[in-house]
């Protein structure tokens, strides 16, 4: 029965996901942007900010993911976009801290790769500090490439995998 429950709890936040009815992230046919929010033809399969707020708060939820371009952790105004709605949020849910975790597309070294999913992890975080939200409420990690959001071996797939996933607690 232990090792049921982890699958359970994954297979919930699925079907969960996939009740939203609303974006969190916006993409406006950009490469850089698909995967937990909205993908690039504006398909949502992420909870969605607007659907988390006050007395609705989920531990464990997703909130807005952001993208990025090729070999950089630069914040693309889609991102910054999508980290001010993050931080406001935030700010209607001061019991709840974030983790941000950093990923990147399979090409690369893996310290390369850790490293700048490290990078974007920081940059989200530094931002969201700036934004107003207490440093001691964000943890930033880096998973490189290890945590494909979508396993193909293309652009599609690595642009979808080129991103910042946050998950509360």
């Amino acid at each position: 029965m232990r090792h049921t429950l982890p699958g359970f709890i994954g297979a919930a936040m699925i079907i969960l996901a996939g009740c939203s009815s609303k974006s969190a992230v916006s993409t406006s046919g950009d490469a850089s942007g698909a995967g937990y929010g909205a993908g690039a033809d504006g398909a949502t399969s992420g909870v969605t900010v607007e659907n988390l707020s006050g007395d609705n708060a989920v531990a464990g939820a997703v909130i807005g993911d952001i993208f990025f371009d090729f070999d950089s952790s630069a914040l693309s105004d889609e991102a910054q976009e999508q980290l001010k709605q993050n931080a406001a949020w935030m700010e209607k849910n001061p019991l709840v801290n974030a983790t941000i975790q950093g990923h990147c597309d399979e090409r690369g070294t893996d310290e390369y790769n850790l490293a700048l999913g490290e990078r974007r992890a920081t940059a989200a975080k530094e931002y969201l500090i700036t934004a107003g939200v207490s440093a001691g409420r964000l943890t930033a990690v880096s998973f490189g490439e290890e945590m494909p959001f979508d396993p193909g071996h293309n652009e599609e797939a690595w642009a979808k995998n080129r991103r910042d996933h946050f998950i509360t607690k």
